[in-house]
C-alpha cells in the first residue's frame, strides 16, 4: 500500500536540496516546470525553484528532507492541501524538467487563452514523446492540462475554442489532442455533466489519439488516398492507444473506452468493433463529434481545411454517423456560425465570425473586410449582429476557397 504523504507548506526561500516537492502553490500556467512533483537534488534545482516566481510550495517529508521544526505541518483535515492525483509520477530533478518555452513567450505576453493553448501543446508534445520512448503517460500532468483548459473554457470559451483550431504541420498531433480536449470540456458543460465528468471528458479528449504515435509518418501524412492496406494500418491506432495507456496501469476505464471507440458510428459501420449505437458510451459519442470536427476544420498536408460552418452542415448530413442529440448540443457550443467562419451579409459584404453568442446563434459578432459589390477589400470593423438596431444580418455561409481566401485566421484571432 502506498504511504500517505506528510505535507508542509513552506516559502520557497526555505527550500533545500533533498526535499521532495509535492506541489507548487500556483496554477500550472504560472510556473515553469513540466511537473509539480520532483526532488530538489542540488543547489541548482533550489535556485530554479526560487527564481520561478512561485512563492510557496508543498513538500512531502515522508519522501524527502524536512525543514526547521517551527514550520507547521498541514492540517490533518486536508484544508488547503493540493488535491491528490490518481497517480504520482516518478520524481525528477527540477533541473531536468524545466518547461520548454512556447513560441512567443519571449515577446510581449500574448492573450491568456493563446498562451494556454501554446503551452498545453508543448506539454502534450512532451507527454507523447515520453510515450513513444516507452514510458508511461503521466496522469498527474495530464490532469493539470485538463484543469487549466476547463478553467479557461468557463471564462473565455469562444477565444479558446477558436485558438485551439490553429495548427501547423509540425504540431498537428499535439494540437489536435488539445483541441479535442477543449471541445470535450465545452460539450460536457453544455450537456450539464457534473464537474468530475467534465474533467473525465477532458482527459478522454486529451489522450484519445495517442495510438497514432505508432502509425508510420508516411501513412499519417500521406497526401493522397490511403490504400486498403494503409487504411488497415491506420485503423489499428485505437488498439495501439489502449496498449500505450494501459502501460501506466491507472488510466480510467472511460479514457480507455474513448481511445478505443471514438471511431465507432451510430449505424454500426465504424471501427474497430462495429458497435451499434446502444453499445457506444456517451463519452465515445461525444469524442466522435469533437474529433471529426477538429480534423476536418484543420489544414493538413493532404487537404484544405473546411470552413467551420460548412463542416457542421456536412456533418449533419452524414446519416448514421453521429448521435443527433450530441451533434445538436455541439452546435450550441461552437455556434451555427463557429469562430473563423466566412459569411455573407445582407449588405453584400463578407465577414469572418469572431465570437458567437450562445443565446443568439444566428447573430454572432463578425469582422467585415471585403465588399462583393466592389470586389475589393474594405476597412475592417467588428459588428455585433445581435445588437438591437443592427440592420445587417447573415444571409449565407461562404466557402473561403471559392473566393481565394485561404488564410483568414488573422481576422478572428484575439487582437
Amino acid at each position: 500500500m502506498d504511504r500517505a504523504p506528510v505535507l508542509k507548506r513552506i516559502p520557497v526561500d526555505q527550500a533545500a536540496p533533498g526535499m521532495f516537492v509535492h506541489a507548487l502553490d500556483a496554477s500550472w500556467m504560472d510556473h515553469p516546470f513540466w511537473r509539480s512533483r520532483f526532488v530538489l537534488q542540488s543547489e541548482g534545482d533550489v535556485q530554479a525553484l526560487r527564481s520561478s516566481g512561485v512563492e510557496h510550495c508543498w513538500i512531502d517529508i515522508s519522501r524527502g528532507a524536512d525543514v526547521a521544526a517551527e514550520v507547521a505541518p498541514a492540517r490533518e483535515d486536508g484544508v488547503g492541501i493540493p488535491a491528490e492525483s490518481s497517480a504520482a509520477p516518478a520524481a525528477e530533478p527540477a533541473s531536468r524538467q524545466h518547461r520548454v518555452s512556447a513560441p512567443g513567450d519571449s515577446a510581449a505576453p500574448p492573450h491568456r487563452a493563446e498562451r494556454l493553448a501554446l503551452n498545453a501543446r508543448e506539454v502534450v508534445r512532451s507527454l507523447f514523446c515520453q510515450a513513444r520512448a516507452g514510458q508511461a503517460i503521466s496522469l498527474d500532468h495530464s490532469l493539470a492540462i485538463v484543469d487549466e483548459l476547463t478553467a479557461m473554457v468557463a471564462t473565455q470559451p469562444g477565444a479558446l475554442i477558436g485558438l485551439v483550431r490553429l495548427k501547423s504541420k509540425d504540431n498537428y498531433t499535439f494540437a489536435h489532442s488539445v483541441a479535442v480536449c477543449t471541445l470535450m470540456i465545452a460539450l460536457a458543460r453544455q450537456l450539464g455533466l457534473a464537474p468530475d465528468q467534465v474533467r473525465e471528458a477532458g482527459m478522454c479528449g486529451l489522450l484519445h489519439d495517442v495510438g497514432k504515435l505508432r502509425v508510420p509518418g508516411h501513412i499519417l501524412d500521406k497526401p493522397g488516398k490511403l490504400t486498403p492496406e494503409e487504411f488497415r494500418v491506420m485503423q489499428m491506432h485505437p488498439q495501439h492507444g489502449v496498449e500505450i495507456l494501459r502501460r501506466g496501469g491507472q488510466v480510467p476505464d472511460s479514457v480507455i473506452d474513448v481511445c478505443l471507440h471514438h471511431h465507432e458510428k451510430m449505424d454500426g459501420s465504424g471501427y474497430p468493433h462495429g458497435l451499434p449505437q446502444g453499445q457506444i458510451s456517451l463519452l465515445a459519442r461525444m469524442a466522435a463529434v469533437c474529433d471529426v470536427y477538429d480534423a476536418v476544420t484543420s489544414e493538413r498536408a493532404y487537404k484544405n481545411a473546411w470552413d467551420p460552418a460548412l463542416a457542421l452542415a456536412r456533418m449533419a448530413q452524414w446519416e448514421g454517423h453521429f448521435d443527433p442529440s450530441i451533434l445538436h448540443a455541439f452546435v450550441r457550443v461552437v455556434g451555427i456560425y463557429p469562430v473563423g467562419s466566412l459569411v455573407r451579409l445582407a449588405s453584400g459584404r463578407l465577414a469572418v465570425v469572431v465570437e458567437h453568442h450562445p443565446e443568439t446563434l444566428t447573430a454572432p459578432r463578425v469582422r467585415v473586410f471585403f465588399s462583393l459589390r466592389s470586389g475589393s477589400h474594405i476597412e475592417q470593423r467588428v459588428l455585433d449582429l445581435s445588437r438591437p438596431g443592427e440592420a445587417d444580418h447573415i444571409v449565407a455561409r461562404e466557402d473561403p476557397h471559392t473566393h481565394g481566401f485561404t488564410r483568414l485566421a488573422h481576422l478572428w484571432q484575439p487582437q
